[in-house]
């Protein structure tokens, strides 16, 4: 059974609050100049020995969202104000417990014109101002990717690290250069792009169980094609599980679960019919949906169903293929596990409303997203590298000539 592509990806960035990396500063534009208020008598002609310095210059545009900030020498800051030109809407921030910096609480939107003034006194008490008018990186001239696993999950073995960039990169080298992926385990990590808009990375071999993997992002200002820069910069990190591989044999219409070496269960299945016939190949679970509707005019097939409540469903390709429980099987055809009936997916033994302790329940309970579903012995071809999180079924050393750095 098919059904259309929805996957939910997030986006580093746009929406979310994020920490602001170190900053990069550069002097101060012409409206940026020291200002001495120093009212003292006998101080009058003596300047501040605090120096400001604004991360965006006055005037610039295709500013960073990232690194925006205020940064002093020779003095501690005493008041920064950042607002949002002509709105006049406060961005929140804070300045350091040292005095000597001031940066957003969050990431600031592109494509949007900002106004810093910041003050400062020296150690004698002389002060110093400085202001800033400038824009972020606009839309068009950007590029953000989305990404998994998300940070701070844990995942199968199989999960590999995929970006899908909203636009075209050119550059790929400059991009995947500025993305690293390792494991605390040593396993090599590649990249490899399937196009100009989707870059994925994994190991020779599947992930150990255990271990931990740490992803940077550092394409803030990163020039992926002309004239269109990165936004992004992060650290994500996540962990691998229990290692979970299940193999799914279309001859005997059987599933066998097997956990970090150890077969824990053998179950019916029912794959594709012959005239709708399922995947081979190595596939990576990369949704789950406690009940989804699976609508098969969405994938080209007509009339063929549309079921609003699939138990235990759960997404092994960007085509439509999942495992997933079936209640409607026919009591008409041989007992579940005999014959394959579906249109191409995986289906389990089990019962509408996906509350009864049944094989598909079971299965949807003991898998985490990344476990791996390997189809064997079916009369289809292998799953193409690219239709899913499935690189697994591209050979090591094609998959190492994909890469670009």
């Amino acid at each position: 059974m098919t059904t259309p592509d929805k996957a939910a990806r997030r986006v580093l960035g746009a929406c979310a609050a994020l920490m602001v990396g170190a900053l990069t500063l550069t002097a101060c534009g012409g409206s940026a100049n020291a200002k001495n208020d120093d009212k003292n008598a006998g101080d009058s002609a003596k300047s501040s020995a605090a120096k400001i310095s604004i991360s965006a210059e006055d005037g610039s545009t295709g500013a960073s969202i990232n690194t925006t900030g205020v940064k002093v020498s020779d003095g501690k800051l005493t008041d920064v104000k950042m607002t949002v030109a002509g709105a006049g809407t406060a961005v929140p921030g804070a300045i350091s417990a040292d005095g000597g910096s001031w940066k957003p609480k969050e990431q600031l939107e592109r494509g949007t014109k900002y106004e810093i003034a910041a003050t400062a006194k020296d150690s004698d008490g002389r002060t110093e101002a400085a202001k800033s008018a400038f824009t972020t990186v606009s839309s068009a001239n950007s590029f953000i990717g989305t990404y998994t696993p998300d940070d701070g999950t844990t995942v199968g073995v199989g999960m590999p690290v995929s970006f899908r960039f909203d636009k075209a990169i050119s550059d790929q080298k400059a991009v995947q250069s500025h993305i690293t992926v390792s494991s605390n385990t040593g396993q090599k990590v590649v990249g490899h792009w399937f196009g100009a808009q989707r870059l994925d990375f994994r190991p020779e071999e599947y992930w150990k169980a255990g271990s931990k993997v740490t992803m940077k992002i550092d394409l803030d200002g990163v020039e992926g094609a002309n004239g269109v820069v990165g936004v992004q910069k992060k650290t994500v990190t996540f962990t691998i599980g229990r290692s979970q591989v299940s193999t799914v044999d279309v001859n005997t219409q059987t599933m066998t679960v097997a956990r970090d070496g150890r077969t824990l269960k053998t179950v019916p299945i029912s794959a594709g019919s012959a005239e709708f016939t399922t995947y081979n190949g190595q596939m990576v679970i990369s949704e789950k949906f406690a009940k989804l509707r699976m609508d098969s005019r969405t994938v080209g097939l007509d009339n063929a169903y549309d079921i609003p409540d699939v138990p235990h469903a759960m997404r092994l390709t960007t085509s439509g293929t999942f495992v997933h429980g079936n209640y409607w099987y026919n009591k008409g055809n041989p007992p579940f596990g005999r014959q394959g009936t579906s249109h191409g997916c995986v289906g389990l033994q089990d019962v509408q409303g996906a509350g009864a302790d049944t094989n598909a329940k079971w299965f949807y309970d003991n898998s985490i997203v990344g476990d791996v579903v390997i189809v064997k012995n079916s009369p289809d071809k292998t799953v193409s590298p690219d239709n899913g999180l499935n690189g697994w079924n591209m050979a090591w050393n094609e998959w190492v000539a994909g890469s670009a750095a």
